[in-house]
C-alpha cells in the first residue's frame, strides 16, 4: 500500500482510506464480521479509517471503536459532523453549540481521546463559515481534534472559508472529501484545482458510483428494484429512467476498457481515481469481508496513458453522467425565493 502526505498536515495515510458507512444497522449488523473487516483492511496496510457520526445513527463509530482498541496509534482516523442525529432543533448543521456537543458523542462512541480528521459534513447556510472554522480551531487547541476538513462543498465555498480563516486569523480546512468516479468527474473542473492550489488534502467518496460501477448492473439485463441498494434508491438504478440508460451505455464501454487490460470494472474505477494527482486517498466502503479482498486485489493496479485517454473519450473530463446521490445541492437551486423576484418586481418596465 502505498502512502501520501494528507494536504500539509505532515500525516501519511494510505492510498485508500476505509470507509465505515455500511457497518451498522444501515448495511452490516453484525459488529464482529465487521471488525474482523476493518481488522484485515489494517492488516493490508491501510491506515486511514473515515465514518461519521450520523452513519447507522452512531453505530458505525462504535464500531470502528471497538475495531481499534489497542491499535489507535496506528491509525489515522477521521469522522464527520453535521447532519441529523434525534430529534428536536439544534442536533445538526455546522453551529457552535452542535459541534462541540457532537464531537464528545463522537469521542465517546469512537473510544479515543482525539480525531485525527474532524470533517463538516456539508455546508450549512444557516451558520457562518467564522463561526465553524472558530469552532474546530478551539477543538484542535484543545487537543480534541488534530486537523480539521469539509465534504462535499463547492469550490467557490472552499475558497471563502479559506479567506475567512486568513483573514481572521482562524485554522483552515485542510481536506475536502468529494464524490468521485468515472461516472461522476465534475470535481475536475474546479474543485480539485482548487484544492491543490491551497495545499489541501482529497479524500474522494463512492468510486463505484453507489455500486453502479460493480459491474453487477448491464444493460438489457433485468435489474431487481426490490432488493438491495435497488430497493433503497429505485430511482438510481431504474433501467427505464433516462440517466439510468446514460450510465448503462457508459458502464459496458468501461467494461470493454477493463476486459481489454485483463482488470475487472471495480478495479479500473478504484484505480482510475486513485490516479488523479489531486486525489490523496480513495475511499473504499466494502459491507462484507468479500468485497473488501475484491478491492484490495486491484490495489497494485496501474492504469497506463492509453487507457486513460479512452476513458476521456467514454467520459469527457469534468463531466458528470449523474449527479451524484448524496451530494450536496445549493439554496440557490433548491430555494425557489432565490431564484424569483417577488411577483410585482419580476417586469423589466
Amino acid at each position: 500500500m502505498h502512502y501520501r502526505i494528507l494536504g500539509g498536515t505532515g500525516i501519511e495515510v494510505s492510498a485508500h482510506c476505509l470507509g465505515t458507512m455500511m457497518f451498522g444497522a444501515a448495511g452490516n449488523s453484525d459488529h464482529d464480521e465487521c471488525v474482523r473487516i476493518i481488522h484485515a483492511a489494517l492488516d493490508q496496510g491501510i491506515n486511514f479509517v473515515d465514518t461519521a457520526d450520523m452513519y447507522s445513527a452512531g453505530e458505525s463509530e462504535e464500531i470502528v471503536g471497538k475495531a481499534l482498541r489497542g491499535r489507535r496509534d496506528d491509525i489515522v482516523l477521521a469522522t464527520k459532523v453535521h447532519f441529523r442525529m434525534g430529534e428536536g432543533p439544534n442536533r445538526s448543521g455546522n453551529s457552535r453549540r452542535w459541534i462541540v456537543k457532537e464531537v464528545e458523542e463522537s469521542l465517546k462512541r469512537l473510544q479515543t481521546d482525539w480525531i485525527d480528521l474532524y470533517q463538516v459534513h456539508r455546508p450549512d447556510h444557516t451558520t457562518d463559515i467564522e463561526e465553524t472554522l472558530s469552532t474546530l480551531t478551539d477543538l484542535v487547541h484543545q487537543g480534541k481534534i488534530r486537523a480539521f476538513g469539509c465534504s462535499t462543498f463547492p469550490a467557490e465555498e472552499i475558497v471563502e472559508a479559506h479567506h475567512v480563516a486568513e483573514r481572521r486569523g482562524l485554522m483552515r480546512f485542510r481536506t475536502e472529501q468529494p464524490p468521485y468516479s468515472l461516472l461522476a468527474r465534475g470535481i475536475e473542473t474546479s474543485v480539485l484545482p482548487v484544492c491543490r492550489r491551497l495545499g489541501m488534502g482529497v479524500l474522494t467518496w463512492s468510486p463505484l458510483a453507489s455500486g453502479f460501477l460493480t459491474g453487477r448492473y448491464r444493460k438489457g439485463q433485468p435489474i431487481d428494484l426490490t432488493t438491495g441498494r435497488a430497493a433503497l434508491t429505485p430511482a438510481r438504478f431504474d433501467p427505464a429512467l433516462p440517466v439510468n440508460v446514460t450510465k448503462l451505455n457508459i458502464v459496458e464501454q468501461l467494461m470493454e476498457v477493463a476486459d481489454g487490460i485483463g482488470c475487472s470494472l471495480p478495479d479500473l474505477a478504484v484505480a482510475f481515481t486513485v490516479a488523479h494527482p489531486g486525489v490523496t486517498s480513495v475511499i473504499i466502503g466494502p459491507r462484507t469481508m468479500n468485497q473488501l479482498e475484491a478491492l484490495l486485489k486491484g490495489a497494485s493496479l496501474t492504469l497506463d496513458d492509453a487507457t486513460l485517454d479512452r476513458i476521456d473519450e467514454i467520459v469527457p473530463p469534468g463531466t458528470n453522467a449523474y449527479q451524484p446521490d448524496g451530494a450536496w445541492r445549493p439554496p440557490a437551486l433548491t430555494d425557489t425565493a432565490r431564484r424569483r423576484r417577488p411577483l410585482a418586481d419580476r417586469s423589466a418596465a
